[in-house]
């Protein structure tokens, strides 16, 4: 009898309360995806892990505790699951003179600890996956375009696109970003050490729990391996702002990239491709007034296969 394939989801929100960096949408944004994933795409609530830094969460969304949660969802995949990660939150951009003196950035996501996970982390994640199995990965943050490093760009900065203005909506807009400077100087008040480049403070705080990014004699061994079954659905360009956006106490706050998202699968009876995904959620955004422009990596194939591995239940 052939094996029951899996659908394994981690979904992490980060609202930093009570911080100069807070948001309002990212914990509701993961809390709807959840309730879609299991009444739209097949997911058993049990295969769902869900890390927020809510008031009394049992878990939060620390940088290790995040790598921990994909690390188990990856390793545990046979061929045929389908891993799913939602990550909504603030992004940032990491300069890097390593192609020579042109200043390079690199992405990555800021767990509640600032513990970053760079996209290099990813494409060791990618790298790890067992043959046919599939994670897609869907980054409601700023500079979140190649969050995988090195996937092939389907739909990004090269693809045609119109500049928005600003949301059309009575909501207050918060870019999901910390800037790279600020990251810095919070660390080095952490730390107390005087070193002016990042990766110090990282292994000083956090160790073996650092993004690989950080470890240099780990760099040269993580190269794309041709195609491959990661698939990077991106609120935005690497250079460009996700939004969140809070109505205050008229309603519920979100990220403009996950809204999207779940307007075009409910939208939609039947599957839609990683690709159409990707192209009616900008038209979605240019719709509302937002300045972002969603992005696509992946293989060919994977562009225009199911969004989540096959066709979306009606609900009822």
């Amino acid at each position: 009898m052939e094996a029951q394939k899996k659908r394994v989801a981690v979904l992490v929100g980060c609202n930093y309360p009570n911080t100069a960096n807070e948001l309002h949408g990212c914990i509701n944004d993961v809390l709807a995806i959840k309730e879609t994933l299991v009444k739209r795409f097949g997911f058993d609530d049990s295969n769902i892990e869900v890390l927020t830094d809510a008031p009394n969460s049992c878990k939060l969304p620390t940088g290790a505790n995040i790598k921990q949660a994909l690390a188990k969802m990856v390793d545990g995949a046979k061929e045929g699951d389908v891993l799913y990660f939602h990550y909504s939150g603030h992004g940032t951009r990491i300069p890097s003179k390593k192609h020579g003196h042109t200043v390079h950035h690199e992405e990555a996501i800021v767990p509640c600890d600032f513990n970053l996970i760079t996209d290099l982390d990813f494409r060791q994640l990618v790298n790890r996956l067992a043959k046919g199995a599939s994670l897609t990965i869907l980054s409601d943050s700023c500079h979140s375009g190649g969050l995988i490093d090195k996937e092939k760009e389907q739909i990004g900065p090269s693809s045609s696109v119109q500049n928005g203005s600003t949301s059309k909506t009575s909501y207050t807009l918060t870019h999901k970003t910390i800037p790279y400077d600020f990251i810095q100087q919070h660390l080095s008040s952490l730390t107390k050490a005087t070193a002016t480049d990042i990766g110090t403070h990282m292994l000083e705080l956090f160790g073996s729990n650092a993004s690989l990014r950080f470890q240099t004699a780990s760099h040269a061994l993580l190269e794309a391996l041709g195609p491959d079954e990661g698939i990077l659905l991106s609120g935005c360009q690497a250079d460009e702002t996700s939004a969140d956006m809070n109505p205050g106490v008229a309603g519920k706050a979100y990220g403009a990239f996950s809204n999207a998202v779940e307007m075009v699968v409910r939208e939609k009876e039947g599957g839609l491709s990683n690709r159409e995904v990707v192209v009616r959620a900008r038209k979605v955004l240019q719709g509302q007034g937002f300045n972002q422009h969603p992005c696509l990596y992946c293989s060919d194939e994977n562009a225009d296969a199911t969004f989540l591995g096959h066709p979306q239940k009606t609900e009822h």
